[in-house]
């Protein structure tokens, strides 16, 4: 049952981050932009179930929360907080994390040259985009890579945020040219 450590402001004003002294997953992330999606996550349910709330992102040590703009963050913190409290704790449910997320890649379609240009490419986004976006309760994963355009998809706090399609949309392409010179990055 993770304890909530600390409570932080995100860029997106509907967002809010919460930092929790035990994780609920190691490394495995949890995104859900309705409801109907997180049918099969009790923790995520249980935060949409509560008015307001309109995405869910989650992963290690934090779980952002999104609102529609709507409710007043002093009184949905309270309210939020109580779920995440009785949620378990990474290691309870690590293992399935593990096999959902692997299900969601197929890589096996993919040629061995695409598949050595998209760890190049992840190297990069983990170095010098992921640590940032994570830190403002967000994070992004590639959808696919299909010739020059590379498609990725914006969790958490960045999933709903204006800038994120924007500047920092922009800002990852250029990063992500610097070694494959032709590519178009996409949100999806």
């Amino acid at each position: 049952m993770p304890k909530i450590a600390d409570i932080e402001p995100t860029p997106n004003p509907n967002a809010m981050k919460f930092i929790l002294k035990e994780p609920l997953t190691w490394g495995i992330t949890r995104s859900y932009d309705k409801a109907e999606d997180a049918k099969s996550d009790a923790l995520a349910q249980a935060l949409f179930d509560i008015e307001h709330v309109t995405s869910v992102f989650y992963v290690d040590h934090w779980i952002t929360v999104t609102q529609d703009g709507k409710a007043d963050w002093n009184e949905l913190k309270r309210v939020i907080a109580v779920p995440i409290r009785e949620a378990p704790a990474a290691d309870a449910q690590s293992d399935q994390l593990m096999q959902d997320a692997a299900a969601n890649f197929d890589a096996s379609k993919m040629t061995p040259e695409d598949l050595e240009r998209l760890d190049k490419i992840n190297e990069i986004l983990d170095e010098q985009i992921r640590p940032y976006l994570q830190n403002d309760g967000g994070d992004l994963y590639v959808v696919g890579l299909e010739g020059n355009k590379l498609s990725v998809h914006y969790q958490g706090a960045c999933g709903s945020c204006p800038s994120s399609l924007s500047g920092t949309l922009t800002g990852i392409e250029n990063l992500v040219r610097q070694i494959e010179p032709d590519i178009e990055v996409v949100a999806v």
